[in-house]
């Protein structure tokens, strides 16, 4: 499979939610809503196969609980988000192989500005369904460390899965620069902390290794992964790593909704051993086992 999954025609004249259904072509949200004014919006990225929303349950919680972290007004009920969601999906006939990005923002102001309180038009649910394989492919994936840090919780806080994402943007700008695939991020300790778009693991001496989620997103496939190895009896733990560690990791890899578990093949110019048995193990089990955690589109 290709890298980066060049857009897909298929996706050409599709319907999309904007509190409502409308076409893709169509679709616009006002000049005044909170995630043009400020990135002021929370949202998921789900994977849609067979005939079901993978891990539904963990993707709208997050999503609902990040609202109310932004002390959003208004949060919709998680079964008014999947009356967007599978009215969508039914409008396009989509069952498989396709990737949503669903998006809740604080909604439309009544006039620019910050504050909250100029919200009184309620949130904007945005449902936006492409057919879209895994971003990475299966070759392999290239990084290198960004500048850029990871915001600290004592910043932002990473458990709020919102939209406003320039500080992953910056370090994603190096890894073009660089010729990478992605790009890894530190915390302000100088620690790892994750990818710009995706959680990190590493495997050292049979041991499954993963940064503590202060200054990463516990990603949803994150935790997945550990429960998997769990299951399987894999030694893991989650703390603090050096970049280091990483370097002469003997097998490397990536979590996420849109990429699953990507190997990695070289950060910085050193080599990482390839697609490793470990590695393997858990991506195998994952494609196998997904399906257990989904709901179906007849539900």
């Amino acid at each position: 499979m290709a890298k980066w999954n060049l857009p897909d025609p298929r996706n050409e004249g599709t319907q999309v939610w904007v509190n409502g259904l409308v076409a893709r072509e169509e679709a616009r949200v006002h000049v005044l809503d909170s995630a043009v004014q400020g990135g002021d919006a929370v949202w998921e990225g789900l994977r849609v196969r067979s005939g079901a929303v993978v891990q539904w349950s963990e993707h709208v919680k997050r999503l609902r609980d990040s609202a109310r972290a932004l002390a959003f007004a208004e949060v919709p009920t998680e079964d008014a988000v999947w009356h967007a969601v599978k009215s969508t999906l039914e409008a396009n006939g989509m069952t498989d192989g396709v990737h949503i990005r669903l998006t809740l923002t604080r909604g439309r102001k009544q006039t620019s500005g910050m504050d909250p309180r100029l919200n009184t038009f309620g949130p904007t649910l945005i449902v936006l369904p492409e057919y879209k394989g895994y971003v990475y492919g299966s070759e392999g994936i290239r990084l290198i460390t960004a500048s850029t840090r990871r915001n600290a919780p004592s910043f932002l806080d990473s458990k709020i899965h919102h939209a406003n994402l320039l500080n992953n943007i910056l370090a994603k700008i190096e890894a073009n620069v660089a010729g990478a695939d992605d790009a890894v991020m530190l915390d302000e300790r100088g620690f790892l902390a994750e990818t710009n778009a995706t959680n990190l693991f590493l495997v050292r001496d049979g041991e499954l290794l993963t940064p503590r989620p202060t200054a990463c997103l516990p990603g949803i496939t994150r935790g997945y992964v550990l429960q998997l190895a769990r299951e399987l009896g894999i030694p893991a733990a989650e703390r603090d790593l050096s970049l280091s560690e990483l370097y002469t990791a003997d097998e490397a890899f990536t979590t996420g909704t849109m990429g699953a578990l990507a190997h990695v093949i070289e950060v910085d110019g050193r080599s990482i051993p390839g697609q490793g048995p470990l590695t393997h193990r858990l991506q195998q089990r994952y494609e196998s086992s997904i399906l257990q955690t989904a709901r179906s589109l007849d539900s």
